[in-house]
């Protein structure tokens, strides 16, 4: 996230006073990663003679992706660290819980955007391809008895053995 004027004078979470100016400051975040831009009327040629105009956005600061980082920078914390100690501890933890909650949604969202995405997300929440092994409640010791069978000629000891 670049350093512009709107970080500076943004007021910090750690010295903040009460729980609706810290949700309003985690808002602001999200807000603020959306981008900025106006719009413009871009002439587009209909026909040889008759040229009209569309609008067009155009972008003054790009929207960027949530991130935890980039919310504990807009914040005010100096690390990461900081926040997730701030997120167990702080007086407006569950405002800032929320916050980290819907940065994770983002990703999850991201995730299903193909199928190795998906399959990803399902494997971190316990998913296995593989079903479990079943249980045997039974605590019997299960000895399995295998006979072998001679089934034909023994195996050569090398190719000078083999009849042809």
């Amino acid at each position: 996230m670049p350093i512009d004027i709107t970080n500076i004078m943004t007021p910090s979470l750690l010295y903040c006073d009460n729980a609706v100016r810290a949700g309003q400051l985690i808002d602001n975040y999200f807000t603020y990663i959306e981008g900025e831009y106006h719009i413009e009327q871009k002439p587009v040629k209909v026909t040889k003679d008759h040229v009209e105009t569309v609008d067009q956005k155009v972008w003054d600061r790009p929207p960027e992706p949530a991130t935890i980082s980039g919310l504990a920078f807009y914040l005010g914390f100096n690390s990461r660290d900081e926040l997730e100690a701030y997120r167990r501890a702080g007086p407006f933890a569950k405002a800032l819980n929320r916050a980290v909650l819907r940065i994770e949604a983002s990703y999850e969202a991201a995730l299903h955007q193909n199928a190795t995405g998906a399959m990803f997300a399902l494997k971190s929440i316990g998913w296995n391809e593989k079903p479990p092994e079943p249980v045997n409640s039974n605590d019997n010791n299960n000895t399995l008895k295998v006979e072998i069978i001679n089934t034909g000629p023994p195996p050569a000891g090398n190719e000078k053995d083999v009849p042809l």
